[in-house]
Order: C-alpha cells, then structure tokens, then sequence
C-alpha cells in the first residue's frame, strides 16, 4: 500500500529563488514546517487512508482532516480548521469525448497545498512550468495564491471544453439541413446532459469560490477569488444562454418540419380534389351491370371524357381561387 501511495504522490518545494520537485520515497519527508518554503504535496488516489493518517499526525494537522479524507465523496464544501482550510470540490474530467467527474480535496494553510485526487491525470502542467521556470510571482506569493492559480486552472479548463464541444456541435445542430429523426433526437438529449454536467460543475465551482471568498484565516488572502467568481458567472451565463439557443433550434427545426409536411399534405389534398371525382366516375362506368345506356351510346367514352376534363378544370380552378397554391 506503501509503495503505491508513494507512486501516486510528488512533492514541490519553492521560494522565490529555489525550486524543487520529488517523487516521495517516506513519509518522513512530507514535512510541511520544516523550513520557509511552500510546499505542494499532490496525491492522485482517495483510497491511502493509512498514509492520509500518518501525514496528518506527523504533521500535527487538525485530526478532524482524518475523517474529512475518509469519505470519498463530499459535496462541495469550504471548512476552516485550526490553523488549515478543507477544500472538496467535484470536478469535470474533459479529456476523452464522454464526460466523466472526480472528487478533488485540497487541505490549504500558509505555507503548503495538499491536493488529493480521485483520478491519474489533471490540468496542472503549466502551474509546475512557471513553479518551474520561475514564470510570473507565483514563487513570491503563498499557498493560497496557488491554490487560486489551481482552481482557475480548472476553470480554465472548463471554459476550453465547453467552447469544444460547442463549435462541435454547432454543425450538428443547424435548423435548415437537420432532420427530426430518432438520432438527432439521442444527439439533442446528449448535448442537454453535457450542458447540464457544465452547468453543475461550474455552479459548484462557484459556491466553493463564493465560501473560499469570505473564509478568514491568520496567512490566508481571500482577494485572489473574486475573478474567478466572476469566470464562472461568465460561464454559466454562457451556457444558459446556449441552453434557451438550443430550445429555441428546437422549436425552429419542428416549426420547420412541421411546415414541410403541410406543403406536402397540401399537395395531396390538391391531387385528391382532382382525381376523386374522376376516380368516382370511373368506378361507376367500371361496374358491369347490363342495364347501363350509356354504355350503348355511340359517343359515350368522349362525352365521359369530356365530363371529366370539364370536372378537372373547374377543381383546378376552385383550388387556384381559394389560392391553396
């Protein structure tokens, strides 16, 4: 167990002129006072509770985080501890073409940022970069600006996939060429599933940025969060507005199929007023009774034909009156 805790879990050490990544080998490393650095501590996996417990302990943490990591899904929430901020937040994971989410906890104070991941894998690449090459103020500031720059980077992330799957799927969704059919009907609640999956993330995003806003913690600024709360009123806006965009295709493309389909039953009504009667004349000159004079006249079969055409010519003419087309 051991072992695979330390293969899911690095540790970054900064100061504004040092820099230092590991892969953890002991646990006796994960100090998080041991010096003036900021340390990063990043575990991909919520199932080391034995490990969770000796990190905490040895570190003289709040025993309550104990609990908070035992349970592997929490709502999102903001809890303030001695000392130490609990963070847990459900996000998003883009990466392949189905939507899937995973539980991210973060235990914040001063000087470090613990992240604990449900899943392999996140968006952090370029905040290890500029820790890294020392790019922007990222090395002269605490950890509560990192754990800002994280959360962006997540938010960041959101706004790049749902601008992905909505170019996708503009093509998709155009009223003119569409049809009506049982794919596209699939294809539409698809696309209502992944606006709604958006729209839960972000709205959790918020509410964890709304509390992290207000949190007041000895070492901990709060000033950094208020953009991020604004991304994701942007965000959500956005896809609230692709949402009633999307009913109101709907209704478009149905208004559009339904008017198809009564240019066709108008043509129909129009050939069925023509022929009716015509097909009522020859049924009765079809029948083979021997009593029918008419069919002893001479010059009968012209003077029906001629009947019908006269028939056929006022029908038309009603129609063309009444402007049915």
């Amino acid at each position: 167990m051991e072992k695979n805790f330390f293969q899911a879990t690095s540790l970054i050490s900064y100061a504004p002129d040092v820099h230092e990544r590991k892969d953890v080998a002991s646990l006796e490393e994960i100090d998080f006072d041991g010096d003036d650095k900021i340390k990063w501590l990043n575990t991909y996996g919520l199932g080391f509770q034995k490990e969770f417990k000796k990190v905490i302990q040895e570190n003289k943490l709040d025993d309550f985080l104990i609990k908070l990591l035992s349970e592997l899904d929490h709502p999102n929430k903001v809890i303030e501890l001695e000392n130490v901020l609990f963070v847990a937040i459900r996000v998003l994971k883009t990466e392949k073409p189905e939507i899937d989410s995973e539980q991210m906890l973060f235990i914040v104070s001063e000087q470090f940022v613990w992240s604990v991941q449900g899943k392999p894998g996140d968006y952090f690449t370029w905040i290890r970069e500029r820790l890294e090459l020392n790019k922007g103020i990222v090395r002269k500031k605490k950890a509560d600006y990192l754990l800002f720059l994280i959360l962006e980077s997540i938010m960041d992330n959101y706004q790049e996939a749902y601008q992905k799957f909505a170019e996708f799927n503009d093509e998709s969704f155009d009223p003119v060429n569409v049809k009506p059919t049982p794919e596209f009907t699939a294809l539409v609640e698809a696309r209502k599933r992944e606006l709604f999956s958006f729209k839960k993330a972000a709205f959790s995003l918020r509410d964890t940025v709304v509390k992290l806003d207000k949190v007041e913690m000895d070492g901990f600024e709060t000033k950094y969060f208020s953009e991020l709360k604004e991304q994701a009123n942007n965000l959500l806006t956005d896809i609230d507005f692709e949402l009633q965009e999307l009913e109101s295709n709907l209704n478009l493309i149905f208004s559009i199929q339904g008017h198809r389909l009564n240019e066709v039953m108008k043509i129909l009504t129009i050939f069925s007023v023509v022929f009716i009667p015509l097909t009522f004349l020859a049924g009765i000159y079809g029948m083979n009774f021997k009593n029918m004079p008419e069919l002893e006249t001479q010059n009968g079969y012209f003077v029906l034909l001629g009947v019908m055409a006269l028939i056929t010519i006022i029908s038309i003419w009603i129609v063309s009156r009444k402007k049915w087309f």
